[in-house]
């Protein structure tokens, strides 16, 4: 296992004071990345994160339904599937995660920032062994910490479980602050959340409420119902350099052109709808739904699309989603949404070699029959983009990178 630490632009956040409250900031990413190793994807990795990743996403969907009493439309046929067990143990996958603080006085977090689910949570200081290393939350030791009585269990793949109690918090992220808002506190973490599989300390969900285990606002909810920011709006650059969070505004040094929106459609996870999925310059896939999520690395979709896109480009489906294509030869893939196309490079297209001969390729576009008809658009597609989640007018943009 390494580290492949994304250093973008420095926070300012000793700065934070001297500005107006309702003034955009950033935060710095870093990037942790496993799936391949000496430049050969490993498969088993890469399918241990789309295992955690159905759970996640069908989990989310028993929440919805709890939450609303109806079920996710495009998730509605696989919510019975969702037991709430997930294979985190070996989920050695790609995460961003930047720095919060929690408590009073203040005390800094690393936080994966997932677009994919809704809840805040860290590591209690009564957490087990699998919290060494990581940073401990002490509720203690907040003045500002009030204990909600009510407990959280998550169930993981492995046996192991995520549970804890939930407080309210003081809560900053880039210079804004947000009071009350619900956190999680585990006193027990799955083997997978331990350092040397989970560099962050804890998970930010940046999802909606209908998808909160807690019900209750994240945290970009919280800022705008008590007025911290003035635009509802949250960006990513998720990139081979510069990457970067941003909180009320977007970071107009970072993209070019305009952006191209694409309403949410059923408001829980960042849903929308994709115009097509093209490669060599043809549509192969129109009008499919989808979820815009920064916690997932890849591009999942359903069996029988992800298997008429590679058959259009004689791609060889060598089981569990994976679909490889001649290494000198790799198509050239892009999105489109909002009317506009929008290019994978063939890095993030490209996982990486099938085997030591070099000659096949893995696709990041892999299948799952878990989750009905719907997409996931992750890194491989976001690092491609830059992303804007309007909280505001419901929809999500984006752009291209300057």
């Amino acid at each position: 296992m390494y580290l492949l630490s994304i250093f973008s632009v420095l926070a300012l956040l000793t700065f934070a004071t001297a500005l107006p409250l309702s003034a955009p900031l950033s935060i710095a990413l870093e990037k942790r990345s496993t799936l391949t190793k000496n430049g050969i994807v490993d498969l088993n990795v890469v399918r241990s994160h789309v295992t955690h990743l159905e759970t996640k996403y069908l989990r989310g969907a028993a929440i919805f339904k709890r939450n609303t009493g109806v079920p996710p439309s495009s998730l509605k046929d696989n919510v019975r599937r969702a037991t709430g067990s997930d294979a985190l143990t070996d989920d050695n996958n790609t995460r961003w995660y930047g720095t919060i603080t929690v408590g009073t006085p203040a005390v800094e977090y690393k936080v994966d920032f997932d677009t994919g689910s809704a809840d805040l949570f860290l590591p209690a200081s009564n957490c087990g062994s699998t919290c060494e290393g990581h940073t401990l939350y002490n509720p203690n030791a907040s003045s500002s910490a009030a204990d909600l009585n009510k407990a959280f269990n998550l169930v993981y793949g492995d046996g192991s479980t995520v549970l804890g109690e939930q407080y309210t918090d003081t809560v900053g992220i880039a210079g804004f602050v947000a009071k009350n808002q619900a956190l999680g506190a585990a006193s027990q973490y799955s083997t997978g959340f331990g350092l040397a599989n989970f560099a962050p300390d804890g998970l930010l969900g940046m999802a909606f409420e209908d998808i909160s285990e807690f019900q209750a606002n994240p945290l970009v909810q919280t800022l705008v119902a008590q007025g911290a920011i003035s635009d509802p709006v949250f960006a990513f650059k998720l990139a081979s350099s510069g990457s970067e969070l941003c909180i009320g505004d977007v970071n107009s040094a970072l993209y070019t052109g305009a952006f191209a929106y694409a309403p949410v459609t059923e408001q829980g996870f960042w849903q929308i709808n994709v115009d097509a999925a093209n490669a060599n310059g043809m549509a192969i896939i129109k009008d499919f739904p989808a979820i815009v999520d920064t916690g997932t690395t890849l591009i999942l979709g359903d069996i029988t699309t992800v298997s008429q896109f590679y058959g259009a480009l004689n791609g060889t489906d060598i089981g569990s989603g994976f679909y490889t294509l001649p290494c000198d030869s790799m198509p050239s893939v892009s999105i489109t949404i909002g009317g506009k196309p929008f290019a994978l490079s063939a890095e993030t297209f490209n996982l990486g070699s099938y085997d030591s001969s070099g000659e096949t390729c893995v696709g990041s576009i892999l299948s799952t029959s878990s989750l009905g008809d719907i997409w996931i658009l992750g890194d491989a597609f976001l690092q491609n983009v830059y992303s804007v989640f309007d909280i505001g007018n419901s929809r999500v943009g984006f752009a291209d990178l300057a």
